[in-house]
Parts: C-alpha cells; sequence; structure tokens
C-alpha cells in the first residue's frame, strides 16, 4: 500500500486526539459522580492514547531503511509494538477486574447525572467508531498494532456499555451491578489480550506463508512456458511489507545457462512487482529424457502412492555415470514414523535396482 506510513501514523494521531478528549470528560464526570468505574474508564482511554503513541514509534523505527547491521530492515518491530499493546491490553482487563473486586468489597455512594450519562453514552460511540476505523486501516495497511488497537477500543466500547448499565441501573433501581459487570468485562479483555499477544508471538516466531501468497507466486512462476514445475517455496517475513524467499523451478535439461539467467531474472522481478517479495530462483533439471529415467521415476511415484503421510515426491535425478539417484520428499507434518518409511523406500528401490544409488532428501513443506 502507498504510503503505509503516512496512513498508519495519522490513523493513530486520530486515536490519540480522541482518547485525549474522552479522558478529559471522564475524568471531570467521573471525580464528580463519585464513580470508581467512570474513572477507571478514563485511565483505560489513556492507555489507548498510550498505544497509539507505540504504534506511531514502532511504525517510525519499522520504516528505517536497511544498513550494514541490519540488512534486512526493520520491519519486525512492528510484532515487537504488537506485542506491547497486547501486554497493555491485559493490563487494563486486570486493572478492570481488581476495581471491580474493590467495588464490590467496598461499594461507595455515588451521584449520577443526565450529563454523565450523555458524556458516558458519546464514549461509546466513539470508542466503536475508533474500533472498526482502525481495525479496517490496520487490515488494509497490514499492521498488527492497528488491528490490536481497533480490537482494544472495540472492547473499551463494551466496558462503557456496561458502565452505562451500571449507572442506569444504580439510578433507576439504586442497585449496583458495576462491580460484577466489571469482572465479566475484564476477563474478556484479557482474553483479547491474550489473543493479541500470541499473533504477535506467532508472528516474531516466524509463520507459514498465506495460501494466497504462496500459490499466487507458484502460479505466476509457472505461467512462463519454459517452467515445467515450482516446488520448495520458502519466504522469510521481516516485517508486513518485506519477504526475501527462494523456490525451485524444474526445467528442461537442454535449458542453457544464458537461457536459465534470462527466465530467473523474469521470474524474480514479476513476482517482485506483483507481492513486493525478493525472490531468489533455483533450478532442477527435468532429467525425463530418456526411458530409463522415466521408468524409474514412474517407480517411485507408485511406491509412495502406498504412503498416504508422504504429501509430495519432486527434484529427481538419476545420474548414470556414477549410478546415483537422487529426489526430495516432503511428509506430512504430523507423521511421527519419517525415518522409518525413509527407510522402506531405500531398501525397496534397492530391491528394484540394486546396482544405484540412492539419496533421498527429506524435505519440509514451507507453503502450500
Amino acid at each position: 500500500m502507498a504510503n503505509r506510513e503516512k496512513v498508519i501514523v495519522r490513523t493513530s494521531i486520530i486515536g490519540i486526539l480522541a482518547n485525549i478528549l474522552l479522558v478529559t470528560f471522564k475524568a471531570i464526570f467521573g471525580f464528580l459522580a463519585n464513580s470508581v468505574a467512570i474513572i477507571l474508564d478514563a485511565a483505560n482511554n489513556l492507555s489507548d492514547a498510550l498505544s497509539s503513541v507505540i504504534t506511531i514509534i514502532g511504525t517510525k523505527l519499522a520504516h528505517k531503511k536497511p544498513d550494514a547491521k541490519h540488512p534486512y530492515g526493520h520491519g519486525r518491530v512492528e510484532y515487537l509494538t504488537a506485542l506491547i499493546i497486547a501486554i497493555i491490553v491485559i493490563v487494563t482487563g486486570g486493572t478492570a477486574i481488581y476495581e471491580a473486586i474493590l467495588t464490590l468489597i467496598s461499594p461507595k455512594e455515588t451521584n449520577y447525572s443526565t450529563a454523565t450519562i450523555i458524556v458516558v453514552s458519546s464514549a461509546i460511540g466513539v470508542k466503536i467508531f475508533l474500533g472498526i476505523y482502525f481495525r479496517i486501516m490496520g487490515k488494509k495497511t497490514k499492521s498488527d498494532a492497528l488491528v490490536g488497537s481497533g480490537l482494544d477500543a472495540l472492547f473499551d466500547a463494551l466496558l462503557s456499555l456496561a458502565t452505562l448499565a451500571g449507572i442506569l441501573t444504580y439510578m433507576w433501581w439504586q442497585v449496583n451491578i458495576e462491580g460484577y459487570l466489571g469482572l465479566l468485562i475484564g476477563a474478556f479483555i484479557i482474553k483479547s489480550g491474550i489473543e493479541i499477544l500470541q499473533k504477535a508471538f506467532s508472528s516474531i516466531i516466524g509463520e507459514r506463508v498465506s495460501n494466497e501468497v504462496s500459490l499466487g507466486i507458484k502460479n505466476l512462476v509457472c505461467s512462463f512456458p519454459e517452467v515445467i514445475g515450482a516446488y520448495d517455496l520458502i519466504l522469510n517475513n521481516y516485517g508486513p511489507e518485506r519477504a526475501i524467499g527462494s523456490i525451485h523451478i524444474e526445467v528442461k535439461d537442454e535449458t542453457t545457462a544464458k537461457e536459465i539467467h534470462a527466465l530467473t531474472r523474469k521470474i524474480s522481478e514479476q513476482v517482485y512487482l506483483k507481492f513486493n517479495v525478493i525472490l531468489t530462483v533455483g533450478i532442477y533439471a527435468s532429467n525425463n529424457t530418456n526411458e530409463e529415467n522415466k521408468e524409474l521415476r514412474a517407480f517411485i511415484r507408485e511406491l509412495i502412492k502406498g504412503y498416504p503421510e508422504i504429501k509430495q515426491m519432486h527434484g529427481f535425478y538419476m545420474n548414470k555415470e556414477t549410478s546415483e539417484v537422487s529426489f526430495d520428499i516432503i511428509f506430512d507434518y504430523k507423521c511421527e514414523k519419517i525415518d522409518t518409511i525413509r527407510n522402506e523406500l531405500f531398501q525397496k528401490l534397492k530391491e528394484k535396482y540394486p546396482l544405484y544409488n540412492f539419496f533421498i532428501i527429506v524435505d519440509n513443506e514451507y507453503s502450500d
């Protein structure tokens, strides 16, 4: 997305201004009404403003140019930003539960007014708007920090709604339910924070590339007439807008180095223009030029059909001069007997072709 940094910063500034406005009004009316719930709401909005400040700082750092120490750029800083926001959300939920318990233990006399109801109701509307706006802009810019802030804002709206329900219940029936509502909402907020935390950790550890992106890249690569097949797509994510990876393509045996050079350059260029991915292209020779090669490849494929745990075979190469045959196989991640199956394949191949040495390479499935 063009001007991604500007969009995230502008969205965050809107959040800061809106939350500061809410903090001011809620704090004033909270103290006037002697309402712990409204004062807690104001403190919560202050933490939201802090989250937006953190998002801006994280975005600025993430968009710094690569340097000698960090040649892959600084994009992963955004995942750390989401991590900090998740912690803020969890702390907010814990504070809500703590204050709710205090309210249940020692209920305080409150003095609500129509103005109080108007302020809290307005805050709900503002928070719903911010929540939806942040999530839309977060998904559009692929910013986990904005998405997390949006989710936090929607839970704040829920917290303010609980506060409003408590105010109305007290004004109409003189029954104070603020504490019970606070416990319930606090638990939901903590759950939300844990989910944001898990997503941030998952991004930092390294997630599987999305099905849409992986299949899109492979389809683009295979659209070149010289490419017989595309395998081993690996993408390393260095931020929402920066990915570096590699892929193997299968080409005919007679393809020259000059033709391969031109082909791989075109593939890398097209993938970068469409997916913003820096891709290194490796080569597999089809090795399918004589009947013996075809027969052995077909035998291996038939053999593999007996093992549902094996998802794919590729990279087949037969060298008659050295009597060596190699190929890659990909197992389902749930398979717990990889070595056993690999050894069985080896034995069956040696029985059928005793003069050849077989090298069965176990590969990981990094993408669809």
